[in-house]
């Protein structure tokens, strides 16, 4: 039990110091500490892991999300991404607008680590 907790804070912490990238950089500077969903948005995970808090990710209006081919894709800094399947979160959405956890890779180009649908989709 005490290494699970262990990997799970170096999950969160690999998540805050590696997974954001700099131009979309968030902390969480205490402002949702007292958000009803911020216990939620803390364990959401994808196929990639824990997607960090809501203060890591970025909401999505819903003209710069959207599905082809059966996939979802998002509109991050005027390009559009494919979203990989291993990336959305599984869980309803109790938040309302689609959210995105970009990252850059070590090659500076954007991936995404967890996408979560808005609701309704």
């Amino acid at each position: 039990m005490h290494r699970l907790t262990g990997l799970s804070l170096a999950a969160v912490a690999l998540c805050m110091l590696v997974f954001v990238p700099n131009r979309l950089s968030a902390r969480d500077d205490g402002r949702y500490a007292n958000s009803p969903l911020k216990t939620w948005f803390d364990q959401l995970a994808s196929g990639k892991g824990l997607c960090c808090s809501f203060a890591d990710g970025v909401s999505v209006e819903d003209v710069d999300w959207d599905t082809q081919n059966g996939r979802y894709r998002v509109r991050i800094q005027g390009q559009w991404l494919v979203v990989p399947d291993v990336a959305v979160v599984a869980a309803p959405n109790r938040f309302g607008p689609a959210v995105v956890w970009p990252y850059q890779d070590i090659d500076g180009a954007t991936q995404i680590r967890c996408f979560l649908p808005g609701a309704g989709a």
